[in-house]
């Protein structure tokens, strides 16, 4: 099966929803449609109602191939779903709620829930330590104190700094030549980096960070080289200029695409951002294939989303579902 490999092909493509549901299906199953619910093979397709029908005995014999993804219970057809996949994985910044809504012809509303669904589906969960070379930094999210309402300043500006600032701290780190992963943090002291560096970088790694006291005493786990920033940004091939790089684009996408970010859903769109930037190197259809094969045994309901869904999960964030990451992509 051909797939579409350009935009002005997928919409083409996808304008017909029997040729979208057997392209979402392939991309699923590759290996034929299976059932969600059990796992049998034994299934029947009706094309009138573009659903399949399990042999099984069981509850909820029939669905369709958004059944048991992070589209299931919505409304919307698999071509507007596509469609959507499509842009989020390939826009290098992003694309604004408001203007997939307008693309769609859906409210705003639905259109920033399809986004928030799509970048859990781009969370890959890697469990494979980073080796080699690896640039190890942290940014700040955040608006300037002085661009604040009055009644905002007073209640997130307590002092100085980053936390006294009240913006988000997001660590990153960067193999030489090869993936990013990134996290929003509490703090950016050596109790919270240290543990994510040891989690994620292979021992004997040679790390490249700043002049963070954070990261001091790795030494003993890492080949640890620092550069002062204060004196240059390079020295001797030590640097951090390829995570300097991400940050870049980062703050591209959100401060040009989104310009306004709640601190409780930033890890989402650093989800999406280093899902872009590891698959850099890929085609738009490729990187849209990559990101509908991650759609699969995830979910995020509305309530959760927004919260009103209080069940704390153990990490903390009210607002991440249970087996919902919420750590380094």
């Amino acid at each position: 099966m051909k797939y579409p490999q350009t935009l002005v092909e997928a919409i083409r493509y996808f304008s017909d929803l029997d040729v979208a549901t057997e392209c979402a299906a392939k991309l699923r199953w590759p290996d034929g449609v299976t059932c969600p619910h059990c796992g049998s093979k034994e299934v029947t397709y009706m094309q009138k109602r573009r659903v399949w029908v399990c042999k099984g005995k069981h509850a909820k014999r029939q669905f369709s191939v958004k059944v048991g993804t992070v589209m299931e219970e919505g409304r919307l057809p698999i071509d507007k779903w596509l469609i959507a996949f499509w842009l989020e994985a390939n826009c290098k910044n992003s694309i604004s709620s408001y203007e997939l809504a307008r693309h769609l012809g859906t409210t705003q509303k639905t259109a920033w829930f399809m986004q928030q669904r799509i970048r859990l589906a781009l969370q890959n969960g890697s469990v494979e330590k980073l080796n080699g070379t690896v640039e190890v930094d942290e940014t700040y999210i955040g608006g300037l104190a002085r661009n604040m309402h009055s009644h905002k300043r007073r209640t997130r500006v307590t002092g100085t700094g980053a936390f006294g600032s009240g913006k988000a701290v997001v660590m990153g780190l960067l193999e030489k030549h090869g993936e990013v992963r990134a996290t929003v943090v509490e703090r950016n002291d050596g109790l919270t980096l240290k543990p994510i560096v040891r989690q994620h970088v292979e021992r004997g790694a040679e790390l490249h960070t700043d002049m963070l006291g954070a990261y001091t005493g790795l030494g003993r786990e890492y080949v640890h080289k620092v550069i002062d920033h204060a004196e240059c940004y390079v020295k001797d091939n030590v640097h951090t200029n390829g995570l300097e790089n991400f940050w870049s684009l980062f703050k591209r996408c959100i401060k040009g695409t989104h310009v306004s970010v709640e601190p409780f859903h930033l890890f989402r769109y650093v989800d999406a951002e280093c899902f872009r930037f590891n698959n850099r190197k890929a085609g738009d259809g490729e990187r849209f294939r990559k990101a509908i094969g991650g759609a699969d045994g995830k979910r995020l309901t509305y309530n959760h989303l927004t919260g009103k869904d209080r069940r704390l999960h153990p990490s903390g964030d009210t607002n991440a579902k249970d087996g919902e990451s919420v750590n380094l992509n």
